[in-house]
């Protein structure tokens, strides 16, 4: 029986998962004890060598001035949403339409797939009910929108997220056709304007 590949690659690609392993069992206890930790460090190396999680394949590349932007514009839009969604509970008058939107990102990563996913799952009014891993497509059920312009208005912030977080920690691949997506748009509204 051949044995599983223990490069150095793959030890360190295991390290995040690992580690968030034991994040989320000290929490479930909420005890973060030396002896839970050691604990949990047993169980997440049995978890992760029963069950095959798939490899996580990070950017190597972090840029802090859109993290910083990122986490901003996210606790901005989630305070705004908030008070919407409030709004929306105190006035409500039937009848309240909802729609399922289909979203088209730009990534193939799976990391950064689950972090827009769970960015706008954080933003109140929002939530993901299926993903397509293969088509990189998120389905999102959405508060009160139903016309095409607030269905656009959705999709454009999906965009804009996933843009923050290609900037803060994507692949350079991903960077690089990013920006001259970026610069593309930019030729084309000035050739407009002009």
């Amino acid at each position: 029986m051949k044995k599983p590949d223990l490069s150095r690659e793959s030890l360190i690609h295991a390290i995040p998962p690992f580690l968030w392993l034991i994040f989320v069992w000290c929490a479930l206890w909420q005890d973060f004890s030396l002896p839970f930790i050691a604990f949990g460090a047993v169980l997440a190396a049995l978890t992760m060598s029963v069950f095959r999680l798939p490899t996580l394949y990070l950017s190597n590349r972090f840029n802090i001035f859109y993290a910083a932007r990122f986490v901003v514009e996210l606790f901005w839009n989630i305070a705004k949403a908030s008070i919407e969604v409030m709004w929306l509970a105190a006035t409500f008058r039937p009848p309240l339409r909802n729609s399922v939107v289909a979203v088209q990102l730009r990534t193939r990563s799976d990391l950064l797939l689950t972090a827009v996913s769970h960015t706008m799952s954080l933003i109140p009014g929002s939530v993901v009910v299926e993903v397509d891993r293969s088509l990189s497509v998120l389905y999102f059920h959405v508060l009160n929108t139903s016309t095409p312009e607030e269905i656009e208005r959705f999709t454009r912030q999906v965009a804009y997220f996933e843009d923050l977080i290609i900037k803060a920690a994507g692949s350079r691949e991903e960077y690089d056709a990013l920006k001259q997506d970026e610069e593309a748009d930019r030729t084309a509204s000035r050739k407009e304007h002009a």
